[in-house]
């Protein structure tokens, strides 16, 4: 079986550049997952620099929704593959309407069968205020519960802030 790396962080914290650092260490084939959709002039640029900061052996693959369909098709053992990010994944198919929790149990399970190593990036957006709406509140507790699920199957779980990295698992 594969091993699967979970990476959790604040904004800007450093965590996507510790995964392709990780991620570089080994060999394979490898793959960066984008999740990101680019709905206006911010994320374009944000994008851009993520791409532009990214090593040439990438080959960069997007996918805002079906997330376990394009781990499923690189299951084989020789692939290192990269998911960034898991939060705007979830952002995805919540503005969707999706089934959230059958989406986080679908990627779990492809996880746990898969034979590549998969590197998952996201954001730990539950140490902050209680958010003021509805919407937020639900965003954070779905994050919260997406995070734990992921973690659970995950063989090692690494915390980053300030750019400095910890392993928790």
């Amino acid at each position: 079986m594969g091993r699967n790396i979970l990476i959790l962080g604040g904004a800007r914290s450093g965590k996507s550049s510790f995964a392709e650092r990780l991620a570089g260490t080994m060999s394979g084939k490898f793959s960066y997952i984008a999740t990101a959709q680019a709905f206006d002039e911010e994320m374009i640029d944000r994008i851009a620099r993520h791409q532009a900061g990214r090593a040439d052996y990438w080959s960069t693959l997007e996918c805002p929704i079906d997330l376990p369909s394009i781990l499923d098709s690189l299951a084989a053992s020789d692939n290192i593959i990269l998911v960034d990010c898991l939060t705007l994944w979830l952002s995805n198919l919540m503005l969707g309407d999706h089934d959230i929790a059958a989406a986080r149990s679908a990627l779990v399970a492809t996880m746990q069968r898969s034979s590549a190593t998969i590197l998952l990036v996201s954001n730990e957006v539950g140490q902050g205020i209680v958010p003021d709406n509805p919407l937020a509140r639900r965003f954070r507790d779905e994050a919260g519960w997406l995070n734990q699920a992921v973690a659970q199957a995950a063989d090692d779980v690494w915390f980053v802030t300030a750019g400095l990295s910890q392993r928790l698992k």
